[in-house]
């Protein structure tokens, strides 16, 4: 017994057996997010003046710089995945494609500013 329509066999359209891999790609970094965010907070939270020269220092200890950059990796690629969702499913045609790759083309540039920050920020606050 298929669920697929009549159509759609003849056709050949049916599922691109890609939607259990996203699905799994996103319940897993959302697992993930949970620890690594009470992470960010709890110390966030503990730093008495938040100034400048406190969080590089912070960011320095190699632990905190690898949890750094872990976090924004993973808040990154969900919010990728999440986003990629939304605009397949409500903008169609040439649209959403151009809309797809600016997602995608956004999500690089977030992921590799975030990534320079936290390596800058670490490696320059021992000067």
């Amino acid at each position: 017994m298929s669920l697929q329509a009549p159509l759609a066999k003849v056709l050949g359209h049916g599922s691109a057996r890609q939607g259990t891999g996203h699905w799994w790609g996103q319940r897993l970094t959302a697992i993930a997010l949970v620890p690594l965010t009470v992470w960010f907070v709890v110390a966030v939270m503990g730093m008495p003046h938040g100034n400048w020269h406190e969080v590089s220092a912070w960011v320095a200890e190699p632990l905190n710089a690898i949890l750094m950059i872990l976090l924004v990796l993973t808040t990154v690629y969900h919010s990728n995945l999440g986003l990629q969702v939304v605009v397949e499913d409500y903008v169609h045609g040439a649209t959403g494609i151009a809309t797809l790759i600016a997602v995608k083309f956004a999500h690089v540039v977030l992921a590799v500013a975030g990534l320079y920050a936290v390596i800058v920020i670490s490696v320059g606050a021992g000067r």
